[in-house]
């Protein structure tokens, strides 16, 4: 039986997840022990402005990589699915580590009701599985019911979207369900059909984005 870990109160942390998606700070996530992150066979994106990283990590380390932005590099996982910079007594630049893993938090995958990925995930999605929010409302329970719903359609009816524009991923279909859930909150949301709904997430997303 897997063990339950506090994740804290949901609104909260809708709230806090959604100013981060629009440029504000991150939320400061309860890993405690957890190193799943760590050794989940993550691709580590280096921005140019992790000049710390940069200074420690070693060169050969950082590569290249199709779909970042110039002058981005990453550092790719090792065979075992371990970050490169992953030690025996855990991250070995833990106080200049890259602004990804600074930003990272897998409560999104909790929120949406969805695993972090397949085969290679199985240590962070013991954690993800883990997560158990609080709810100070009736409110936000209704709001975590409906961030569920925009997931698992925007996971199930991909044929819904316009040329199939939705993301593929856990990640994105996490973060597209945290911009675009009050879709599902609607008063006439069972009234809609699959194609309605998927061109009212893409138009909320679109406005959540340029709120930013």
């Amino acid at each position: 039986m897997t063990d339950t870990v506090p994740a804290g109160p949901f609104g909260q942390w809708l709230r806090q997840a959604r100013a981060f998606l629009q440029g504000e700070s991150g939320s400061d996530v309860p890993c405690g022990t957890c190193n799943g992150c760590c050794t989940s066979s993550y691709m580590i994106q280096v921005r140019p402005e992790d000049r710390r990283t940069i200074a420690v990590v070693p060169a050969e380390l950082l590569d290249h990589a199709n779909g970042i932005p110039a002058g981005h590099r990453v550092m790719l996982p090792r065979p075992n699915g371990h970050c490169p910079m992953y030690g025996t007594d855990g991250c070995t630049i833990y106080p200049d580590r890259p602004q990804t893993c600074l930003d990272y938090d897998c409560r999104v995958f909790a929120a949406a009701g969805i695993d972090a990925g397949a085969g290679d995930k199985v240590v962070i999605n013991t954690r993800v599985r883990s997560w158990r929010f609080t709810y100070e409302s009736d409110a936000d329970q209704a709001a975590h019911a409906a961030v569920r719903a925009a997931a698992a359609f925007i996971r199930d009816q991909r044929d819904a979207f316009p040329g199939g524009l939705v993301p593929r991923g856990s990640s994105g279909i996490a973060v597209l369900a945290i911009k675009a859930y009050p879709v599902f909150q609607a008063a006439d949301v069972g009234k809609r059909s699959a194609a309605e709904l998927a061109a009212a997430i893409l138009d909320t997303a679109r406005a959540f984005d340029t709120q930013a």
